[in-house]
Formats: structure tokens, C-alpha cells, sequence
């Protein structure tokens, strides 16, 4: 599972910021942080959006409260760096950066 992971990282970070890279080419909205507003206006821009974005934000916020419980219980160091991650790129391709680093310590511990 752990190469499956990381492949899934992988995708997950590139194939939504295709769209985020084109966004920051046409419009200069950087990662969709440089115009905040804009990016909200969209996000929630009418009910299907809307739906959407309360979905994935109520998702990443269920993915923080189980990483962080998680990472404590297997001992994986510096989670921040994921949610910096998910935060910055998406849940798309850090969800699966967390269990693909999650794999590999309980296959290091159960290795000791």
C-alpha cells in the first residue's frame, strides 16, 4: 500500500493545481491566497459550489483532528509540515501524504 500512497501523493498534488496554476496564470490570484476574496466569491459562488467547498473544507477539518490524533499514536514527527501542505496544495494530495508516511513508520517499527 505504501507505493500506492505515495503514486496517490503524487496525483494529488498535480492534478488539482493544474487548475490552480492556470487560475494564477490568467488572473494572478497566486495559489488562490493572492486574492482572498476572489477565491471565496468562487468558492461559494452559488449552492452547487457551495456545497462543495463546506464538504471539503468540513473534510479537511475531520482530517486534521484524526492525522493529529494518529500521528501522535504512531509517532510520525512534524504532521505540521502535512497540514502546511494540505493548507498550501490541497487535501487531494495530502491525505494521501499522511498515510503514505504513516505506512512507512509502522512498517519501520514493526521492522525493530
Amino acid at each position: 500500500m505504501k507505493k500506492i500512497y505515495l503514486i496517490l501523493t503524487v496525483f494529488g498534488f498535480v492534478l488539482p493545481n493544474i487548475y490552480v496554476f492556470k487560475v494564477t496564470v490568467e488572473s494572478g490570484n497566486v495559489l488562490l491566497y493572492g486574492d482572498l476574496l476572489s477565491t471565496f466569491n468562487s468558492m461559494f459562488y452559488n449552492d452547487i459550489t457551495s456545497a462543495f467547498s463546506f464538504d471539503l473544507l468540513f473534510t479537511v477539518f475531520v482530517f486534521m483532528v484524526w492525522s493529529h490524533r494518529e500521528a501522535k499514536k504512531v509517532k510520525i514527527k512534524y504532521c505540521w509540515i502535512i497540514w502546511m501542505l494540505t493548507f498550501l496544495f490541497g487535501l487531494a494530495g495530502g491525505f494521501p501524504l499522511f498515510l503514505y508516511l504513516r505506512e512507512k513508520k509502522i512498517e519501520k517499527d514493526m521492522e525493530s
